[in-house]
């Protein structure tokens, strides 16, 4: 009886419809009861939509029925757009999106190994490929000053929060007062919280990068844009246009970039170049981004300097520090009046390579007599307890004047940092990072890594811009100078 009674209330119900056309959608949607989705009993209210009969359809006491929702649609007819069906399409995205996350995670855990061979590399290094890998991903050169694209801005945020959260198991206890339940007195307890470099460095971090974001969001609207590389066109006082090559000096921008690359794009500013407010708006920008970068570089040197120097790397040094540097760097460094600027204005640094090479050296020489210090100073040590210990006193000088060169030669290496601030990592920086074993320490390392390539890059299209801008301003003047004659 139960069952006849629901059945001709059903056929009520459908009889309800304003077209046969959407009845079946309508048959769907009763048999759903979702008081949570729907709320009120499942009643659909909005400005927008319109119910068919009432809010509601009540089969018996205790199942009410959600009406469909109608949407007007061109021909006077209504079409049904179940609530329902919205709802499971976000539910599915929701646990693709979970599914990818852990497939992630579970490369990570697996060291990048999922055929399960074994051969995967520490977690520490997995999560900095991925960190890296990420970046590449979303940024890669950065050609234009442009906003980023709003797949990968949110890309970016959603993949790096995940990767970031395994910072949050990294913690270190600390002692802290807490009152008594009934406000009378105190005692004191041990709580976590995140380990101190993560809790320094980390939310810096994440500044820093909202920081560059939002510095790519400000060129939305410009009054420059970009042309294909091998061919510029370049506007004069008479609308001639005339083709540039790339490497035609009077065109080639501030930094450096490949000339055989014909495709990448090249900045183009209106004929009379750009107003003053837009250079000044430039040059705030590379400003913001410059002590973006000098921060990022800070964070990441003294992570660097933080990480163990590996075995690998200290049994793979010369045993001769003169040799490993040269006769000429080495004669500077062990001159009476030691000037660093003067010995890099000496090196042939024209190319990318030769910088880098030289930077190894220099710094294989440091770690060569660091170990021979702490060599000697250990014998030294051991001897003074012997007879013979007065001995070993003529090594004091020899000491003195390894360490005397070590600092000298550190000295050295920080200058050419400054002045080549986008100098790739060393041969001892990538076998920190290869062989380092702490998670924190690597996350931070890859994160204050991307963001220092990011600005650098910023730094870079802003030169590229300011350079084409004072190009076409003198183009331009010389040109009016020209029609006064």
């Amino acid at each position: 009886m139960g069952g006849d009674s629901n059945g001709e209330e059903f056929d009520e119900f459908k009889s309800c419809s304003l077209s046969a056309d959407v009845s079946e959608y309508e048959s769907l949607s009763c048999f759903s009861s979702d008081d949570d989705i729907y709320g009120n009993g499942g009643a659909v209210s909005s400005p927008n939509h319109s119910p068919i009969v009432g809010s509601s359809v009540v089969l018996d006491s205790s199942f009410r029925v959600p009406a469909p929702v109608t949407l007007p649609v061109c021909g006077g007819g209504r079409a049904v757009v179940p609530p329902r069906k919205a709802a499971e399409a976000d539910l599915s995205d929701f646990l693709n999106e979970v599914e990818i996350m852990k497939e992630r995670f579970a490369k990570l855990l697996l060291g990048e190994d999922t055929s399960g061979g074994g051969k995967g590399v520490c977690t520490a290094l997995a999560i900095s490929n991925a960190i890296t890998n990420l970046s590449a991903t979303v940024f890669g050169e950065l050609w234009k000053l442009e906003p980023l694209a709003p797949q990968k801005k949110l890309m970016w945020q959603q993949e790096m929060e995940c990767l970031l959260c395994v910072s949050d198991s990294i913690v270190e206890f600390i002692s802290s007062e807490q009152a008594f339940p009934d406000g009378e007195g105190t005692f004191e307890v041990m709580v976590t919280r995140p380990r101190f470099d993560l809790y320094i460095n980390l939310p810096a971090l994440k500044k820093l990068d909202a920081m560059l974001l939002n510095m790519l969001d400000d060129f939305s609207e410009s009054e420059f844009y970009y042309v294909d590389g091998s061919v510029i066109i370049s506007g004069s006082g008479s609308h001639d246009l005339e083709t540039h090559s790339l490497s035609s000096p009077s065109v080639r921008p501030s930094s450096i970039r490949l000339e055989e690359k014909s495709w990448l794009p090249f900045p183009k500013v209106p004929p009379d170049g750009l107003l003053e407010s837009v250079t000044n708006k430039l040059q705030q920008c590379k400003e913001w981004a410059n002590q973006v970068l000098k921060a990022a570089m800070a964070i990441n040197s003294s992570v660097l300097a933080e990480m163990e120097i590996p075995d690998v790397y200290l049994d793979s040094l010369p045993k001769s520090g003169r040799a490993c540097l040269g006769e000429t760097i080495y004669h500077f460094l062990a001159a009476d009046q030691f000037s660093p600027e003067r010995l890099l204005d000496y090196l042939e640094l024209s190319s990318e390579y030769a910088t880098l090479e030289i930077a190894d050296r220099i710094e294989a020489a440091i770690h060569i007599w660091k170990q021979k210090f702490l060599k000697r100073h250990t014998n030294r040590t051991k001897a003074g307890r012997s007879s013979w210990g007065g001995k070993v006193k003529g090594f004091i000088g020899y000491m003195e004047k390894k360490k005397l060169l070590a600092q000298r030669a550190e000295t050295i290496l920080q200058n050419l940092r400054i002045r080549f601030p986008g100098l790739p990592q060393t041969a001892l920086d990538m076998a920190k990072i290869q062989y380092n074993k702490d998670v924190g320490k690597s996350i931070l390392e890859s994160y204050s890594r991307v963001l220092e390539s990011l600005a650098i890059n910023i730094i870079a299209r802003i030169d590229d811009l300011l350079y084409i801008d004072d190009a076409t301003k003198t183009r331009a003047s010389a040109y009016v100078g020209f029609l006064s004659i």
